[in-house]
């Protein structure tokens, strides 16, 4: 797939939603989450665990959906189903840098991604990825330009860019399944299916740190429709304080924090993890709600490296202050 080709879908969609987006100025009588069920969502998970976010919304209603990828998330978003998400830093820079109308409004976690290898494939090593299919959430997320960057560095291209590197969307919690059936010979997924996989013997890569910046980069953040902030200022601040609430809860309290965010995984995948797994996963991720503008402009032009983006956008006008 060119470049250009991998833009395509998503400006059809943003065009759409700029249009439809206009509805959000009638009173709110539900308002839509988008969020993943991975570890590095844990605020949205714990959110929904905890009622945060209902008692956010007041009388309104509460529509939580969960996505398999932040390119899906942003679609939806872009088609007026979802008023405040949380997703990837990549995917929120292309839409701001698209023209979507979006206020990334807080942080939710850091690091959390990790490069596992399956235990038969002969991966040892970043280099050892040339000739091998590697699994990311989905084109254009934040594990995928974090892969470009990784590839770049070790002198290696995807096929579609003329290089050896088959890279394939996969949502992270179906890796385990498709390392079973040899779909793909590695994988750069956020926790806790980077621990999972572990867990049955395939082999880490690249831990957090490695994958980027010494793990100090933004893996979740929390955006809104500027249109529904405008309109619903109140809402928004709900939903802040709900996510400090969250990341506050998951710091405090992390043996209890994770048997709420292992119950929200098994009612969105079907998968209980081991405890084992999740500790390990919860000590590759830090959760916070501060902003690193300094690493979002980093993430901005790895986004014009990958082919996402055509130029490093002035992101200081999209986080609210």
């Amino acid at each position: 797939m060119t470049q250009q080709a991998r833009r395509s879908p998503l400006l059809i969609s943003l065009a759409l939603g700029l249009t439809l987006s206009s509805a959000h100025a009638q009173p709110v009588q539900t308002v839509r989450l988008g969020f993943f069920p991975n570890l590095t969502h844990a605020p949205a998970l714990i959110g929904l665990e905890r009622g945060l976010f209902q008692k956010a919304v007041g009388a309104a209603k509460l529509e939580a959906k969960a996505f398999v990828s932040g390119t899906s998330l942003s679609e939806a978003f872009a088609g007026g189903q979802i008023d405040v998400a949380y997703i990837g830093p990549g995917p929120a820079i292309n839409a701001a840098t698209r023209g979507m109308p979006i206020q990334i409004v807080a942080g939710a976690s850091e690091a959390g991604a990790v490069l596992i290898a399956r235990k038969d494939s002969g991966i040892r090593t970043y280099k050892e990825l040339a000739g091998k299919v590697v699994a990311v959430p989905s084109a254009g997320n934040t594990q995928d330009i974090s892969l470009r960057h990784i590839l770049k560095e070790q002198g290696l291209k995807s096929k579609a860019d003329g290089g050896t590197v088959t890279i394939v969307p996969i949502p992270p919690a179906d890796t385990i399944a498709a390392f079973a059936a040899k779909r793909a010979d590695a994988t750069l997924v956020p926790e806790p299916w980077g621990a999972a996989l572990q867990a049955q013997g395939h082999v880490l890569i690249g831990d957090e740190k490695t994958v980027w910046r010494g793990g100090k980069y933004p893996t979740t953040i929390m955006i809104v429709n500027a249109r529904f902030a405008q309109a619903n200022p109140a809402l928004v601040e709900g939903f802040l304080k709900a996510n400090t609430e969250a990341v506050a809860f998951l710091t405090r309290s992390p043996a209890a924090a994770q048997a709420a965010v292992n119950h929200q995984l098994l009612k969105l995948t079907g998968v209980k993890l081991d405890p084992r797994v999740l500790q390990r996963a919860f000590a590759r991720t830090r959760f916070t709600t501060s902003l690193d503008l300094e690493a979002l402009k980093e993430y901005a032009a790895l986004n014009v490296e990958a082919g996402y983006a055509r130029s490093v956008p002035d992101l200081s006008s999209f986080i609210r202050r």
